[in-house]
């Protein structure tokens, strides 16, 4: 008798016990909620500003590089920032953190470029040279945007009323130049590859007629 009072008597603090778990585990969820939201805002921004201290990354690298006394990759990044600094002048001011980077694409590609042509000259040791500093400029680069990316805008573009009554007017790459435009005013173009957008713009207004 006496142990079942005793259980009795513990069944209502085993509940209370039971509930203040519950209360503590609910005001919980809110707070980890919040941290991850915290999380993948730092993850956003740090995606977003990725290209906006590229100028400093660069200086920062051309320091490390001649203290290691790396001639290569000294001379590969004092030669991009010549033209970051040409671009400064002609911006009378400073360049944005797009037009470095559209720099960089276009000194990685010259470079690839022309370790192709010392490979089919048969010069491998040129080639090589071309293509170590081609590697160089490409390691400070922020990824380019996915085709299916790519393809999507472009899809809401060309499905657009202004495309769509220009398609229906006359050839569709007549409407090409519109697309372009409709398209850089939402994507940066350092982002992309111009070819590949160019391609895709063509297809999609060839299927759209």
């Amino acid at each position: 008798m006496f142990r079942l009072i005793q259980s009795s008597r513990a069944r209502p603090a085993a509940r209370s016990h039971l509930l203040l778990l519950c209360s503590q585990s609910l005001s919980g969820r809110p707070q980890a909620a919040a941290r991850s939201a915290s999380h993948a805002r730092h993850a956003s921004t740090d995606a977003s500003s990725s290209s906006s201290d590229i100028r400093a990354t660069l200086m920062a690298e051309l320091k490390n590089a001649m203290k290691t006394k790396d001639t290569v990759k000294s001379i590969t990044i004092r030669s991009v920032l010549s033209e970051v600094y040409a671009a400064d002048k002609a911006a009378s001011g400073t360049a944005s953190p797009s037009a470095i980077v559209g720099i960089l694409r276009k000194a990685a590609s010259r470079r690839a470029d022309s370790a192709a042509e010392f490979a089919k000259a048969s010069r491998p040791d040129l080639a090589e040279k071309e293509q170590h500093e081609a590697a160089i400029l490409q390691a400070f680069l922020p990824p380019l945007l996915p085709e299916a990316d790519i393809d999507r805008v472009l899809r809401e573009i060309v499905a657009s009323p202004a495309i769509s009554e220009a398609v229906a007017k006359g050839p569709p790459q007549k409407a090409l130049g519109q697309v372009f435009k409709a398209f850089y005013a939402q994507v940066d173009k350092s982002s992309v590859d111009p070819d590949l957008v160019r391609q895709r713009a063509q297809a999609l207004l060839a299927s759209a007629k």
